[in-house]
């Protein structure tokens, strides 16, 4: 399955817009990313294990905050990033 990586977190994918990942929850998904791009979880996963207020995760078209939602190995996540400035 497919996890595609908004431009801030890139540097932690060597530029990668997408990666694959295996299918299981979304909370298995991160920790695969975090052990072949360390950091990257940390950037959307906070310290009790929930996705930043400022990140948004969708499977396919479903925006979710549930990290043991499950994901297919035909779903597509995206990790967005909220932008703000004034």
């Amino acid at each position: 399955m497919r996890v595609r990586i908004p431009t801030p977190l890139r540097s932690y994918t060597g530029q990668a817009a997408a990666v694959e990942a295996a299918p299981g929850t979304l909370a298995d998904i991160f920790a695969e990313l975090d052990r072949r791009f360390p950091g990257l979880r940390f950037r959307v996963i906070d310290e009790q294990g929930r996705i930043r207020q400022h990140m948004k995760v969708f499977i396919g078209d479903r925006l979710t905050a549930d990290l043991a939602t499950p994901v297919a190995d035909a779903d597509e996540v995206t990790i967005m990033q909220a932008l703000s400035g004034g």
